[in-house]
């Protein structure tokens, strides 16, 4: 899939470098270096989103590590293979009417801030 090159620009303010690559039929989007929301342990960690539906889910936001934050988590993705890498994700439903790709990212990353 392809996106604007605005949408993209934009997504770059949230980490060091943006990357994109293709695994079967899903485009994925690459963050490196990864800025997390203010209250988890880790700062910045890489991250994989994949604004598309994926496992059930409407879109996904992988991380290189399970992140701590004020509110547990369920991390129900622990070690999938996307690209040569294991990736882990935690239950977090995001459910927006023609979403950009930053308003995917950020509603992704409240799930660190939220209780639910």
């Amino acid at each position: 899939m392809e996106y604007s090159k605005d949408q993209l620009e934009e997504l770059k303010s949230y980490c060091s470098k943006l990357s994109a690559f293709t695994e079967g039929s899903v485009t994925f989007l690459y963050l490196e270096g990864l800025r997390l929301p203010e209250g988890c342990q880790q700062q910045v960690c890489c991250g994989l989103l994949c604004p598309v539906p994926r496992d059930g889910y409407p879109s996904r936001l992988y991380f290189s590590e399970q992140i701590v934050s004020p509110f547990a988590r369920n991390w129900n993705v622990s070690n999938a293979r996307i690209a040569e890498r294991n990736w882990f994700a935690f239950s977090w439903r995001v459910e927006l009417v023609a979403p950009t790709l930053v308003q995917i990212l950020v509603a992704h990353l409240a799930g660190f801030t939220r209780e639910k």
